[in-house]
């Protein structure tokens, strides 16, 4: 028997999206009432999002799948003050040109999950930025009609800032203002689209709830909150990363073949959640696929690895993905797909070292990784285990078609092409 009268929180609910919501009899009676417009901002800190962003990008997607309107607000205004929500320490600031470059690169994921335009009266999904609100504002003005709204002492026992002043943490001015401009950032986005509700991580539910204050308070409106859990792999690592960093959603940043593999390596406790959470499968589907136990359980990983690419990168490059790990690992062929870098003739007749190979593929960040891959055993070059950590890659190492495969463990390959 579904717990809700709506779809949309049906979806959520049953995928495992939701982690808090306010008032939620009266946001699911809004859902059924007719058309609701919902928004998740996106501070531009770096050139793309990471698989970390995905929850919050899918609940739009599934907002917009059940007939209501997504906003995928673009942060380049707040980014200029930086979100102290989760963190011990200030973000770095960025200049402006870094912002704009930045939000350049995280908007182009989003046109895979979501359809976008400008018509009135549509679900079509829309992607304003807050610097078209906050970047000119008069400070007084602001102070006059928006501060005299804001209790001070509320904002201090939210957890952004709370958190930071229990450890005796430093938490600047700049930093305290953020929740106030995320405040105004709902307010805005109610008289300019009728949004009622926003959603996004748990760590932004006191952040959420000043929005909805500001709003009552300024407008009148009554808005809604709708947070997900903050994941963590079974093991408790940190969604989104790996020891070698963050697992960029552009494919300039990470290959589409390192986004499927990141996937395919899935650990087996986490398969169904993530099936439910990534991809568009049926649960019904998906509870099949929870049952596969042993070896059999990777091939739920493959079909997890496929379809978390193909909804980010696209069909074409989920299977040539998949084509290429099956050619590597279960042919042992060398798959022309894998990640290339070229290398200059001349460089390799002098001699490449081992070590600038492995930093140069990504494959180490330092000379120090790329000596403790080498004796760990763990490197090899066109399969054979290298072991001399002063070996240079010379021309003698290139194969017909002028590639030499360059591995670390079984599963992370580059090829290294002559150029």
């Amino acid at each position: 028997m579904a717990k809700y009268r709506s779809e949309f929180l049906n979806i959520l609910s049953d995928r495992g999206f939701i982690h808090q919501c306010s008032n939620v009899e009266d946001l699911d009676s809004s859902l059924m009432a007719g058309q609701v417009t919902a928004y998740i901002g996106f501070d531009c800190t770096a050139p793309s999002l990471h698989a970390g962003s995905l929850v919050q990008i899918m609940m739009l997607y599934w907002l917009q799948q059940t007939g209501h309107r997504p906003l995928a607000l673009m942060g380049s205004g707040t980014t200029h003050v930086g979100d102290p929500s989760g963190k011990d320490e200030s973000r770095k600031l960025l200049s402006a040109s870094d912002i704009e470059t930045n939000k350049e690169g995280i908007r182009k994921v989003f046109s895979q999950f979501l359809k976008f335009g400008d018509a009135p009266d549509t679900k079509d999904a829309l992607m304003p930025d807050n610097a078209d609100w906050l970047l000119s504002i008069a400070y007084v003005d602001f102070l006059r009609d928006v501060g005299r709204h804001i209790s001070v002492n509320e904002m201090i026992h939210r957890d952004s800032v709370r958190l930071r002043l229990e450890r005796e943490q430093h938490l600047s001015f700049l930093e305290f203002n953020y929740m106030i401009l995320q405040a105004y950032d709902y307010v805005e986005l109610y008289r300019r689209y009728g949004c009622t509700l926003q959603m996004g991580g748990s760590d932004q539910w006191g952040n959420i709830l000043s929005g909805i204050d500001l709003g009552r308070r300024m407008a009148g409106a009554e808005m809604f909150a709708l947070t997900s859990p903050l994941l963590t792999t079974s093991s408790g690592g940190k969604m989104g990363k790996t020891a070698d960093g963050a697992v960029w959603l552009n494919d300039d940043m990470l290959s589409s073949y390192d986004y499927w593999q990141y996937w395919r390596n899935t650990e087996d406790a986490d398969v169904g959640r993530f099936l439910k959470l990534f991809t568009e499968l049926p649960l019904d589907e998906i509870a099949r696929l929870e049952t596969l136990e042993g070896s059999e359980i990777n091939e739920a990983k493959k079909i997890l690895a496929y379809h978390a690419t193909r909804m980010v990168h696209g069909e074409t490059a989920a299977n040539d993905s998949a084509e290429t790990a099956r050619k590597t690992f279960e042919e042992g062929t060398l798959a022309q797909g894998l990640p290339t870098i070229d290398i200059a003739n001349d460089e390799l007749t002098s001699g490449l070292g081992i070590l600038e190979a492995l930093k140069r593929a990504e494959l180490a960040n330092s000379n120090g990784e790329a000596r403790r891959h080498i004796r760990g055993n763990a490197v090899r070059v066109n399969d054979a285990v290298i072991s001399d950590e002063q070996l240079s890659l010379t021309p003698d190492y290139l194969n017909g078609d002028g590639i030499i495969k360059l591995s670390v463990g079984k599963k992370r390959h580059v090829l290294l092409k002559a150029s």
